[in-house]
């Protein structure tokens, strides 16, 4: 407890503090899909840079839509895989969850697809034993296919607590879904963030990127100007 200026005492909710550290890496992908979007509905998958979101990139993967309420992991970070206690690409996103929460993920897939929307769930895992309390958030935010159609989505999935014995589904607790036209007066994107404009690339695997030239650094003052996020190539679809 402190004070304030006119000595009244003032509480500090550290509990919502230590909820935006523990899920930090769902802010930075969401900031970094704003950023990349640059006021369009969404940004094509081939945008997608992997080194603007590194800090987050083990909790990160790349959905892509194979029917109307159904998406597959194309791309997955190692933090799903041990949920999972075994590979996830090419599984559907819906082995995450209980049979009973199906369902539910299935529509929020429809609309974020058709809308477009973004999605934020808050998760519980299925408790038995060997498989502990644990919490999570899943943020699915859609993108567009070279091709032109919505059938990408860019996601983060982050757990809090011990996993215990693998693999693991959830619950549903809470679903917010947006339209995109309302995401970007909710989550703007922060002021470092530079969205690159859309290029073409050779054909890469999965996240890889061509090597990117050398550029000296520009001098700017005592200390070299270096932008923070900057786009060089991407895989096509």
């Amino acid at each position: 407890m402190f004070q304030d200026d006119y000595g009244r005492d003032t509480v500090v909710p550290f509990a919502q503090t230590r909820s935006c550290l523990r899920f930090q890496s769902i802010s930075v992908v969401r900031a970094y899909w704003e950023a990349l979007r640059a006021g369009r509905d969404v940004p094509y998958r081939s945008e997608i840079d992997p080194r603007g979101i590194e800090t987050a990139l083990e909790h990160t993967f790349v959905l892509e839509r194979i029917a109307p309420r159904i998406a597959r992991f194309r791309l997955a970070g190692v933090h799903l895989c041990d949920l999972m206690g075994m590979e996830v690409r090419g599984m559907p996103i819906t082995a995450f969850f209980a049979p009973s929460a199906r369902a539910e993920v299935e529509e929020v897939l429809a609309r974020v697809f058709e809308g477009p929307e973004t999605a934020e769930l808050s998760l519980e895992g299925e408790v038995s034993q060997g498989r502990p309390h644990i919490e999570a958030k899943l943020l699915l935010l859609p993108m567009k296919s070279d091709l032109g159609d919505v059938s990408r989505a860019l996601g983060c999935l982050v757990a809090s607590g011990p996993v215990g014995r693998t693999p693991r589904r959830f619950q549903i607790t809470t679903a917010l879904v947006r339209s995109t036209r309302d995401a970007a007066d909710l989550h703007p994107a922060p002021p470092s963030f530079t969205a690159p404009s859309r290029v073409t690339a050779p054909v890469t695997a999965g996240f890889a990127d061509s090597p990117a030239p050398y550029s000296p650094a520009r001098p700017h003052g005592n200390r070299a100007e270096r932008p923070y996020l900057r786009l060089v190539t991407s895989a096509p679809e």
